[in-house]
């Protein structure tokens, strides 16, 4: 009897933020799903997994990476399209840049068209009201299951279960996908943008990634363009971390961490004051042994 083969990819979740709006770059081809840019190891000439994704971004989006980290292997037996023969790995990597004109084929997508249920700056959006009672019914009154709503959709919300959130409705069969890993018509829309295969999944992992490293390494600044003024600064880490921040807050915050310094100059941005312009101190990660925002949550 003929085992199941094996086979690697690489696959990457390019994260940006531009017009305060958090967006990751996909891959489109004619009428299949959005897809992050990604490829299979090549176990002849890729020296190192993280080479080799490099190059498939390259390829795939022109675009050269800078910060780079790989976040987690995939590999659960039954959830790729052949997996009745196959047996697939999917090593996936977060990359954060700031956005570049779009290559053909690939566009700069709203985070939010794939997880709406996670933006929750201007407080609770609909669609979360909508999930918890529909997950309210299928939890019944079994409680586990009610313990578990509340600990992923709360209250209080935690930004950083990003991924539970999305496999809590993958398992219920609130997301697209599941019909799909089921070879079965699904009995109602499921929520957000469906994307191929499990990429959905990673994208949910890198988002829940990145706001946990918020609160203690200056990745941030990745994605901001300097000079920049503090509301910019915030403005980013409100997009990431999907919650609104307190402005003074988040400034005594900003300031009294040593994470930035003036440059002495201002810009102008409104009809009020001139605001001043800062950049960021590398520095700061020789002073403390985690430079990061700590938790910049109202």
């Amino acid at each position: 009897m003929n085992g199941r083969h094996l086979a690697v990819s690489l696959d990457a979740v390019v994260l940006a933020v531009t017009d305060e709006t958090p967006r990751v770059l996909v891959t489109e081809d004619g009428d299949s799903l959005p897809a992050l840019p990604s490829g299979p190891l090549d176990v002849d000439h890729d020296a190192t997994l993280e080479r080799g994704l490099r190059r498939y971004v390259r390829e795939q989006t022109g675009l050269e990476l800078g910060y780079v980290e790989q976040l987690y292997t995939f590999g659960d037996r039954d959830r790729a399209p052949d997996a009745d023969r196959m047996r697939r790995l999917s090593v996936g990597y977060l990359a954060l840049v700031q956005e570049t004109a779009a290559a053909p084929g690939t566009r700069w997508a709203d985070v939010h068209e794939f997880l709406p249920w996670e933006d929750h700056r201007d407080g609770s959006p609909e669609v979360v009201d909508d999930l918890r009672a529909r997950l309210a019914s299928w939890a019944g009154n079994d409680r586990q299951r009610r313990h578990r709503i509340t600990i992923t959709f709360g209250p209080p919300w935690d930004g950083i279960r990003a991924l539970e959130r999305y496999e809590l409705l993958y398992g219920v069969g609130l997301v697209d996908e599941r019909a799909h890993d089921d070879h079965q018509p699904a009995s109602e829309p499921g929520v957000g943008r469906a994307m191929r295969d499990d990429h959905r999944r990673i994208l949910a992992t890198a988002i829940g990634r990145i706001r946990g490293k918020l609160t203690y390494r200056p990745i941030v600044f990745e994605l901001v363009a300097e000079p920049f003024t503090l509301l910019e600064l915030q403005r980013t880490v409100e997009a990431l971390s999907g919650v609104g921040l307190h402005k003074q807050n988040f400034r005594r915050l900003v300031l009294g961490s040593g994470l930035v310094e003036g440059t002495g100059e201002t810009r102008q941005t409104g009809a009020g004051r001139p605001a001043q312009l800062f950049r960021y101190r590398p520095e700061v990660q020789l002073e403390r042994p985690r430079p990061g925002l700590g938790q910049p949550y109202r």
